[in-house]
């Protein structure tokens, strides 16, 4: 059943799904409607990186759809430092996404279990409020070869733990939202 999803997300939420899902709409939708109702700063935390130029396109097009209310901080890497550096009691910030984060830390070859930590232990010392967004991957097929299965692999554990550290989920496929876990399960 899809439950209607309001702006109410407590501290915390967490936006699952996949690619072209809706799921980035739906978290800037949220972190507008707190601001349409509540004095906050709307910080955009941005993951990706332009290594070709139909990333290039993709950066651009997300930026267009962010007006001057939004501050944006780039952290392909060091997204747990950029968490307490942007954080506010007053402050939204919105991760996009985790799994471009995954990708940036293995084309890194950086250690993804001690920078997990790091985020988390970065999320749950936050004043303000956050929202993070990631692609699923966990529902198709075994990647074919170690490097997407190490990927795949990575996300899914980390989502796992954001999921048990955020106050909402939310899962977006084709546009429709359903909450999946809000303070009131816990």
């Amino acid at each position: 059943m899809v439950q209607s999803v309001g702006a109410s997300f407590g501290r915390s939420l967490f936006v699952l799904g996949g690619a072209r899902s809706g799921k980035s709409r739906h978290a800037q939708q949220m972190a507008e409607a707190l601001a349409a109702t509540e004095s906050v700063k709307l910080i955009y935390i941005a993951t990706a990186q332009a290594f070709d130029g139909e990333m290039t396109d993709r950066i651009a097009r997300h930026r267009a759809d962010r007006d001057d209310r939004w501050e944006t901080v780039e952290a392909p890497l060091a997204l747990p430092e950029a968490l307490p550096a942007a954080d506010a009691v007053d402050a939204v910030l919105l991760v996009d996404c985790l799994t471009l984060w995954v990708s940036n830390l293995l084309l890194d070859d950086a250690p993804i279990a001690a920078r997990t930590d790091a985020l988390l232990d970065a999320i749950g010392r936050l004043e303000g409020r956050i929202i993070v967004v990631s692609n699923e991957v966990g529902l198709g097929i075994v990647p074919d070869n170690a490097l997407a299965r190490r990927f795949r692999d990575a996300a899914g554990f980390l989502h796992q733990r954001i999921a048990a550290e955020v106050d909402c989920v939310d899962m977006v496929m084709a546009g429709l939202v359903q909450r999946w876990k809000s303070p009131l399960h816990q």
